[in-house]
């Protein structure tokens, strides 16, 4: 996997080509899902939700297969992107979201949805010109089976999860002993520079299999939940889900923005500190 500073930024520069291209999609699935469940609720069409809710989870894989290409030409931009804010990087797992946390976006909608549906039915008790909004076969209407089989896959997903961080740990374990710990003392720096290389290039290899390897539980975490979950379900879950990506982005962004405006503003005033000191100085 070793690559020379100029193919590795243009690998980058491809890296990030896909991100935005998903991006770009991820906008566009949202506003095809809004129109699809609005129509939805005049029509009671499931066959044609379904269709979208299929379509969109074969994006996904066709996207987890893109990065699954890039990443073996080179991973470890994928761990802390570039094109992400630090609060995206700082949620990241394996390159991606946590699959676990799909199941937990199930979760908040369904108390929400609830939570929503006893206010609603409170209203009503009091106005019965107010009807409710819920659409057949809404998250808010898991059936006992749903719900059990939703929460099997959790505890399946968690238990993958902790498989494969033990084996992001073992390789950072792996990171700091021979030969790299031992070239901090070698007399030898060409040699020990080619050998850090060697062994720096084994661990991005390796990286790279395992964030393979969470690609696909994200994929597989995905598309058993749509298996489980009605039509409708299923596009409320994938509306959700993409809204929150998507403000995550957006959040970080702002963030960002928000803390490099405030350091550029001290920066200039310590600029402007300075200058004012240097004048009176040179006065004096």
């Amino acid at each position: 996997m070793a690559t020379s500073g100029s193919s590795s930024y243009e690998i980058e520069k491809l890296q990030k080509g896909c991100y935005y291209e998903w991006m770009i999609l991820q906008a566009k699935h949202i506003v095809d899902l809004k129109e699809a469940l609005t129509s939805q609720q005049s029509n009671k069409n499931d066959h044609k939700l379904g269709e979208l809710v299929g379509e969109i989870v074969d994006d996904f894989q066709k996207y987890t297969k893109r990065r699954s290409e890039l990443s073996h030409q080179s991973c470890s931009s994928y761990f802390a992107p570039s094109w992400n804010s630090s609060l995206e990087n700082g949620l990241l797992w394996m390159g991606g979201s946590r699959p676990s946390s799909f199941i937990r976006v199930i979760y908040a909608m369904c108390g929400s949805q609830t939570e929503t549906q006893l206010s609603q039915y409170l209203f009503i008790k009091i106005d019965e010109n107010i009807h409710e909004n819920h659409g057949d076969g809404s998250m808010s209407q898991l059936t006992s089976t749903q719900l059990w089989q939703i929460n099997e896959l959790h505890m399946k997903v968690i238990k993958e999860e902790d498989k494969i961080s033990k084996k992001a740990a073992s390789l950072q374990e792996d990171a700091a002993d021979m030969p790299i710990a031992v070239t901090a003392y070698a007399t030898d720096l060409v040699e020990a520079g080619v050998a850090v290389e060697d062994a720096l290039d084994k661990h991005e290899e390796c990286m790279a299999v395992l964030m393979v390897e969470a690609d696909k539980l994200r994929f597989e975490t995905l598309r058993k939940i749509v298996e489980v979950v009605t039509p409708v379900q299923a596009a409320e879950f994938l509306l959700a889900k993409k809204r929150l990506y998507v403000s995550l982005h957006e959040w970080g962004r702002v963030r960002e923005e928000r803390r490099f405006g405030c350091v550029r503003a001290d920066d200039a005033a310590a600029a402007r500190g300075g200058a004012g000191k240097s004048n009176g100085s040179a006065t004096r």
